[in-house]
């Protein structure tokens, strides 16, 4: 088969970093939906953009090169390269995960479930026809502060819409994909379907020995991944050294868990008929851990101290998710609050990655760890999410007496 031309367009170097950022976290969400859910046609479409982020590759490549023109540039530019080719290796990942559906290589159920209910996870909703949603925008619903929860892909009748935005208007009988925080689920599928949310149990006998260990492992790389990814563009939108080591440790534990996960599954084939059952399994593990060493190789840039072309932060901070970093003052209402309390997922629509505390990193901070004066926080959420974290957490302004 005769391959297709591919011909080089000029395309400005931030707009091109910024798509490939969002696109390939885009295809991550998408490829875990498409697992999670048995959805085919989400599947193909994380495929179809992996072919399209191959091309945003080829452009960045060549837009780079024609941009140096002195070694400061061209070392400059190393460190865009570094990242935009990390982001490509994200989306391969995914495209990884969406093969398990298309290859039809067996995820077990208890798995699938396990999934809806990691730190963060993807919920699947149909539109009542009575629902406050319908024919609003996204931008009027606000559901990122309203209920925790960002739209990521939406099914109408046999039409796919992926990474809607604030203008798409939601109709009744849509099928609704979301991202969030697991307390902010029972508020969005209330407000879709317009019934009380209650999580589908499932009684089952496990069929393999060891399934819930296997299980657990799977998703806490996930939740590593996914937290790599965010902790190495932290790192180098905010120059820390001490967070792209963390970076690095969680690369290395990834790799620990992906060799205990190997040793199960060889362990487990040798009492089986069809050892293929588990090959899903294995699958997931190697495009998780993939996604822990893209996040690295971000955070690398730092740590071999690469200067940072300005163009990354410009694209960090430009892209649909927002990394944001600040600082709990004495003042701020949250002192003294858990985060349980706070529920700052649901109210704010922002994810907390980590927290600073006297030198000490906290990562992924558990519901009972208080607020303190001094803390820094780094989130993630919408441009949305961002301003009201912002105003949840600055200080009260005391009113003049007018005289």
């Amino acid at each position: 088969m005769k391959s297709k031309e591919v011909k080089y367009t000029p395309r400005n170097l931030k707009d091109t970093l910024i798509e490939m950022k969002d696109i390939s976290e885009l295809m991550v969400d998408l490829a875990y939906s498409a697992m999670i859910y048995d959805d085919v046609d989400i599947a193909e479409e994380v495929l179809y953009l992996e072919e399209k982020m191959n091309l945003l590759d080829y452009q960045m490549k060549i837009t780079a090169m024609l941009s140096a023109r002195r070694i400061e540039e061209a070392e400059e530019m190393s460190g865009v390269l570094q990242v935009a080719d990390s982001s490509e290796t994200i989306a391969n990942a995914a495209g990884d995960i969406a093969k398990i559906v298309l290859r039809d290589m067996g995820i077990p159920l208890e798995l699938k479930y396990a999934l809806r209910e990691a730190e963060e996870t993807v919920v699947r909703a149909t539109v009542n026809e009575k629902s406050k949603m319908v024919n609003n925008t996204l931008g009027d619903l606000e559901l990122d502060t309203e209920t925790g929860m960002t739209i990521i892909a939406l099914r109408r009748n046999h039409n796919w819409i992926y990474d809607p935005n604030e203008n798409t208007k939601i109709k009744a009988g849509d099928v609704l994909f979301a991202r969030g925080h697991d307390e902010g689920i029972p508020l969005f599928v209330g407000l879709a379907t317009g019934r009380e949310y209650s999580p589908k149990k499932i009684d089952y006998e496990p069929s393999l020995k060891g399934l819930k260990q296997a299980v657990d492992i799977i998703v806490d790389m996930k939740n590593m991944a996914e937290l790599s990814v965010g902790l190495s563009y932290s790192a180098i939108l905010f120059d820390n050294e001490d967070i792209a080591h963390e970076v690095k440790i969680l690369e290395s534990e990834m790799d620990s868990m992906k060799y205990e996960l190997q040793h199960w599954v060889l362990e487990t084939a040798k009492h089986l008929n069809d050892p293929s059952q588990l090959r899903g399994l294995l699958h997931l593990a190697n495009a998780s851990e993939t996604i822990s060493d893209a996040g690295y190789g971000i955070a690398d840039t730092v740590l071999r101290d690469i200067e940072t072309h300005p163009v990354i932060t410009l694209a960090v901070r430009g892209s649909d998710e927002v990394i944001t970093k600040l600082e709990v003052e004495d003042c701020s209402p949250i002192v003294g609050k858990t985060f349980k309390d706070l529920k700052l997922e649901t109210e704010t629509g922002v994810h907390i990655m980590a927290m600073k505390r006297n030198n000490r990193w906290v990562y992924s901070p558990s519901d009972r760890t208080t607020v303190q004066s001094g803390d820094v926080l780094i989130a993630r959420g919408t441009h949305t999410g961002e301003d009201a974290l912002i105003d949840v957490c600055k200080c009260p302004v005391e009113e003049e007496d007018n005289y």
